[in-house]
């Protein structure tokens, strides 16, 4: 799971504009110290708040299942749930130097905000 806050991203947009570096590329913001699993991010929260949560927990064998059993729609929101927060498809990409770059690996000057900063805001 990533967040990012507006000033972040307008920090490293900005940065690319006059980085010769940039042109033609991707830049990619996700900044390595904000890659949660989400039971990492769970376990997070669960210490901000000083509480343990209630957790089910499902096999990906049943969750393949509740997939096959479901109708349509709910069969879709299922499998694109399992991608994100079982598979972590949304931040196992790996970037290819010649496409791209992560911008925390570009620019490690930029402070950019953490998860558990961001977090904190809300407890």
């Amino acid at each position: 799971m990533e967040t990012r806050k507006e000033h972040d991203i307008a920090t490293y947009t900005i940065k690319t504009v006059d980085d010769p570096r940039t042109v033609n590329k991707s830049v990619y913001i996700k900044p390595p110290g904000n890659i949660y699993s989400f039971n990492e991010l769970v376990s997070l929260w669960e210490k901000k708040i000083g509480k343990t949560l209630e957790k089910v927990y499902l096999s990906e064998d049943q969750v393949f299942r509740n997939i096959e059993e479901s109708p349509f729609p709910h069969n879709l929101t299922l499998s694109i749930l399992h991608t994100v927060f079982v598979k972590g498809d949304q931040t196992n990409i790996e970037i290819e130097p010649s496409f791209g770059f992560e911008a925390s690996e570009l620019y490690p000057d930029v402070k950019y905000t953490t998860v558990d900063e961001y977090l904190s805001r809300f407890v």
